[in-house]
């Protein structure tokens, strides 16, 4: 079943030189999985996350044929009726999350309001009754002591855990996990994943997980999309991914350090402008 379609995408930002395309003809589609992208900082991975939500401000420009979610066309959509669908089906958690959180208001506060925001009818009983559920679905210990913290009295990793409870709340349909766990260390890592790993099972949501982490992403994702200045150049799956044929795939997998495969120097990335206009090479 697919639950997002997306279909020649193009984000694009006027510049003194010129047009300049952040996001070139991207098209792919999602079901119940979970899907990894992975580039260069630059590539258009966060853009493409961030244009499916319509978060594009302007003079940014976002075209398509379609970013369908369930058969609907986002794209037609006004923006009144796209921030019923922010949240409510599709979910984003930003990089480095714990920065998006309220300093003024604590932890409690933020959660009850995101439950109340798609709940109108929810009284405060049944929000706070949820926000506490959904902590302790994230593993946090003591969740009623940490509805009454502010963000600065909270770890990073709590934060992040905080950030995808506050995410998962509304019961989405799709997360869009913008590089979920670039600011913690390993051990966290490992547990922030498994967490999300566990919702999207349970929950049967489809997750695109962005990141620039390759060995992450083949250990966690389902398939890869790899992408280089705009476009996709690979699809992949997740567990066949150090079989990549692409030499923009190999040269990313190279330049990584390996425990099994110890090398005095690790290899520079090369690069080759005929790879932006290249066809699409999949390993499915």
């Amino acid at each position: 079943m697919t639950l997002l379609s997306v279909k020649d995408l193009w984000v694009r930002f006027p510049t003194r030189q010129g047009i300049f395309d952040a996001v070139r003809g991207i098209s792919f589609d999602l079901g119940k999985e979970r899907l990894g992208i992975v580039g260069e900082s630059g590539s258009g991975k966060s853009m493409t996350g961030r244009a499916i939500l319509r978060l594009i401000r302007e003079p940014g420009i976002v075209e398509a044929t379609h970013v369908s979610l369930n058969g609907q066309n986002l794209l037609d959509l006004t923006e009144k009726q796209m921030r019923s669908v922010r949240g409510k089906q599709i979910t984003m958690v930003m990089q480095d999350p714990k920065f998006s959180l309220n300093p003024v208001m604590t932890v409690g506060e933020q959660l009850m309001e995101s439950y109340r925001l798609h709940n109108p009818g929810g009284s405060r009983v049944e929000a706070r009754q949820k926000s506490v559920e959904m902590l302790e679905a994230v593993s946090i210990r003591d969740a009623d002591r940490v509805m009454r913290a502010y963000p600065h009295e909270v770890s990073g990793g709590m934060g992040q855990r905080i950030m995808i409870a506050m995410m998962l709340i509304p019961d989405p349909q799709l997360l869009i996990a913008d590089e979920p766990t670039s600011a913690l260390d390993v051990s966290v890592q490992r547990q922030v994943l498994a967490i999300m790993d566990g919702l999207v099972r349970e929950r049967g949501m489809g997750l695109i997980f962005i990141s620039h982490d390759l060995n992450l992403v083949s250990e966690f994702c389902d398939r890869v999309l790899i992408m280089y200045a705009g476009r996709i150049v690979e699809v992949c799956e997740a567990g066949k991914l150090h079989e990549a044929q692409h030499p923009y795939t190999q040269g990313l997998l190279n330049s990584l350090p390996r425990l099994d495969q110890p090398r005095k120097y690790l290899d520079v990335l090369q690069r080759d402008d005929a790879w932006k206009d290249a066809p699409l090479e999949t390993g499915q």
